[in-house]
C-alpha cells in the first residue's frame, strides 16, 4: 500500500503527483531510453526481460510509433529537452524507412531488427498510432510534411475500417462491430486536434462517441459491450459475450476528457456511467485488480488468460477513476482510485530494475518476467503517469455535476 493521504487533501494530491511524475521521469522513461534504443539499426527494441536484456530483436510497429509519440508528447507538453526530440526523430526515421508497405501504403505490424517486413494485420491501428507520432513531430519541428502525413494516416485508419481492403478474418455469416475502432478514433482525433489543429476533429469525435452510445453502451444490461452485431445486437456466443472491462474503461476516460474540454456534463455523465458498470464487472473482489475478460452473464470465458491481471487495464482504470473524481467530486471514485492505485503499485513495479512487469496471475503473483514484447512497451504506463501527474498539477478539485 502506498503511504499517502486522501486524494481530496492538498497533501494527498501532492503525494500522488510526485508518485506519478517521478515514476515517469525517474523510472519508466529512463528504463526504456537505456535499454530499447537501437543505435545500430534504428528504432526501438522492446522485447526484453526484467533487467532490460533483449530477448527478441523483432520490432513491433505499434511500439515504434507509440514510443515516438511519447517522446514527442513529453517534448511538447513537459519540457523541450533535446534528448527527447532527438529520440523522437530517431523513431520517426525508422518508421518512415521500414514500417510502410510500398505496394499499398499500409503499415506493417511486425518487422525485423533491420526493418524487413514480417507481418501485417487486418486492422489499421498501426496507422492510428503513427498518426499521433507524426502529429507530435509536426508540432515540435513545424514540419509541414509531418502534419500532412498525420492527417493522411488518420484518414487511412478510418478508411480501412469503413472500407477494408485486406481479406476479412470472418465470413459475412455473423457480421460484427468492435469498440476498438471508435474508441481509438476518439483518442487519435483528440491528439491531432492538439498537435496539428485537425480539421473537423470535434465532428469526428462526436461521431465516434455516438457509435459507442448507439451500439456498445447497453443500459438494459448495465455494461459496455466489446463486440456486438452489425446493428448493435448482442451475439450470444463466446466472442459476443466476452467483455473487456479495461478497454471500456479506457474509452470512458477518453469521453470524460472530451466532456471536460467542452464543459459538457452529458459526456462526463456518459463516461462515468461506463466506468461504473465496468468497474462493477471487472474489479476482482477476491484478489483485487481489474480482470482481463469477463462473461456478460457471469459464465465461463473461452480465453484461458481471462482472469489474469495485465498491466494496461490497471493503468487505464487509474486514469479513469482519478478523472471521474476530479470531475464529479463523488467520493466513490476517490475510493476506487485508491483501491486500483494501491493494488497496482503493490504488485506490478519492479523495485530492483525499474518499470513494471506486464503479466500477473489472478492472485497477483508474477506470470512472466517480461517487460516488453510486441504488445507491451513504453505507452500505457507512461501515459498513465503523465495524465495523472498533469491532471493533479493543473488545478485543485474541479467539480462538474453529472445531473446537469
Amino acid at each position: 500500500m502506498t503511504n499517502r493521504s486522501d486524494i481530496a487533501s492538498p497533501t494527498g494530491r501532492s503525494d500522488l503527483l510526485q508518485i506519478y511524475r517521478d515514476g515517469l521521469l525517474g523510472d519508466t522513461l529512463p528504463f526504456w531510453v537505456k535499454h530499447s534504443v537501437d543505435r545500430e539499426c534504428g528504432g526501438f527494441m522492446t522485447a526484453m526481460d526484467q533487467d532490460g536484456a533483449i530477448v527478441d530483436t523483432d520490432k513491433g510497429v505499434w511500439q515504434q510509433t507509440r514510443f515516438t509519440w511519447l517522446l514527442g508528447e513529453l517534448y511538447n507538453r513537459v519540457a523541450q529537452r533535446s534528448e527527447w526530440l532527438d529520440l523522437a526523430i530517431h523513431g520517426i526515421q525508422f518508421i518512415e524507412q521500414h514500417c510502410f508497405d510500398p505496394t499499398d501504403g499500409r503499415m506493417w505490424f511486425q518487422v525485423t531488427r533491420q526493418g524487413q517486413p514480417i507481418r501485417k494485420r487486418r486492422y489499421s491501428f498501426s496507422e492510428s498510432f503513427a498518426a499521433i507520432a507524426y502529429g507530435e513531430l509536426a508540432l515540435a519541428t513545424d514540419n509541414a510534411q509531418y502534419k500532412q502525413l498525420a492527417k493522411e494516416l488518420f484518414q487511412n485508419f478510418i478508411d480501412q475500417n469503413n472500407r477494408p481492403t485486406f481479406p476479412a478474418k470472418f465470413t459475412d455469416t455473423r457480421q460484427t462491430r468492435a469498440i476498438g475502432f471508435p474508441m481509438i478514433g476518439i483518442a487519435t482525433a483528440q491528439q491531432l486536434r492538439d498537435t496539428i489543429d485537425l480539421d473537423a476533429a470535434d465532428d469526428l469525435i462526436d461521431g465516434f462517441i455516438q457509435t459507442i452510445r448507439d451500439y456498445h453502451f447497453k443500459p438494459e444490461l448495465r455494461c459496455v459491450m466489446e463486440t456486438v452485431g452489425l446493428h448493435g445486437e448482442v451475439i450470444d456466443h463466446f466472442d459476443g459475450r466476452t467483455l473487456n472491462p479495461g478497454h471500456a474503461i479506457e474509452g470512458a476516460w477518453f469521453i470524460m476528457k472530451e466532456g471536460k474540454r467542452r464543459a459538457d456534463a452529458s459526456l462526463i455523465k456518459l463516461g462515468c456511467q461506463m466506468l461504473d458498470w465496468m468497474w462493477q464487472r471487472g474489479w476482482d473482489e477476491q484478489h483485487g485488480g481489474i480482470l482481463y475478460f469477463v462473461d456478460l452473464h457471469g459464465g465461463p470465458v473461452q480465453e484461458y488468460w481471462h482472469d489474469m491481471k495485465f498491466w494496461w487495464p490497471q493503468n487505464e482504470t487509474i486514469i479513469a477513476t482519478l478523472m471521474a473524481y476530479q470531475l464529479t467530486g463523488d467520493e466513490k471514485y476517490a475510493r476506487w482510485h485508491q483501491q486500483i492505485h494501491d493494488w497496482a503499485y503493490s504488485h506490478f513495479p519492479d523495485q530492483d530494475n525499474g518499470e513494471w512487469f506486464g503479466y500477473l496471475h489472478r492472485d497477483g503473483s508474477r506470470s512472466s518476467t517480461l517487460k516488453g514484447n510486441l504488445w507491451k512497451g513504453p505507452f500505457h504506463l507512461p501515459r498513465m503517469q503523465l495524465e495523472c501527474w498533469q491532471s493533479l498539477q493543473e488545478s485543485d478539485l474541479t467539480t462538474v455535476s453529472r445531473d446537469s
